[in-house]
């Protein structure tokens, strides 16, 4: 989150000099009143309220150029309706206690949005057990069983090479693929991929949320992501 106020705050640092300078020749020829000085003293608020606004446009300027990639799912990893017309795009790795605890929120979220795609994007950067995760998710999403992994490996709890067994198994993945897709690197690009549009979006851990033109880092609750959700909708 740091990354983005730091982005945020350079162009306001710029920008307010520049501000008062300009309101104080304004000032000067009997034109202005109040000063834009008098004004900020007057109305602080205005200040976090536009360092807001320049994040946002911030955010927009790095999703755009990326958006088609960022919304177009691995084929078979996605929630809700792959049709939807409203994308909510989740960074996630399984040994995120974070990730898990948001599972609740994203299935209500696509109960209550029939319109909604959640494209899941592995994201596993915690622990080197979350590869072996990410890389059968994958391979359970090009068999067909993507949603059934996903749940059953939050289910049983922290990755490692006996919980990704027992959730490929319970959710009916063939193995023998699995391993032999996984072994020829069938998905590496993939993760690879993932990663460098984190890095591109300021997604500092997670899980990370993008959705219309926002980023939003961490467990965020259903009420705030479904906002996201909604504004995304209305633009």
């Amino acid at each position: 989150m740091r990354r983005f106020v730091t982005l945020a705050f350079v162009p306001l640092a710029i920008a307010l000099p520049a501000g008062f300078a300009g309101a104080a020749l304004w000032d000067l020829s009997g034109l202005g009143q109040p000063t834009t000085r008098e004004y900020l003293l007057a109305h602080p608020e205005v200040l976090p309220e536009a360092m807001d606004v320049l994040e946002q446009r911030e955010q927009a300027r790095r999703i755009e150029p990326m958006r088609a990639e960022l919304e177009q799912p691995f084929p078979g990893a996605v929630l809700g309706n792959p049709r939807g017309s409203v994308t909510l795009v989740e960074f996630s790795d399984y040994a995120c206690v974070y990730c898990r605890q948001s599972l609740a929120d994203v299935t209500a979220l696509i109960a209550a949005n029939p319109d909604l795609r959640v494209v899941i994007r592995e994201y596993p950067v915690l622990h080197p057990d979350s590869v072996t995760a990410a890389r059968m998710a994958l391979a359970a999403a090009q068999q067909g069983r993507y949603q059934a992994f996903h749940d059953a490996m939050f289910r049983l709890g922290t990755p490692s090479a006996e919980t990704v067994e027992a959730a490929a198994r319970a959710a009916g993945v063939d193995l023998a693929r699995a391993e032999a897709a996984i072994a020829r690197g069938e998905f590496d690009a993939q993760l690879q991929a993932n990663i460098a549009m984190a890095e591109v979006l300021g997604i500092t851990g997670t899980p990370g949320w993008v959705v219309g033109d926002r980023v939003l880092n961490g467990a965020q609750g259903q009420e705030r992501i479904g906002q996201a959700i909604d504004e995304a909708r209305a633009s």
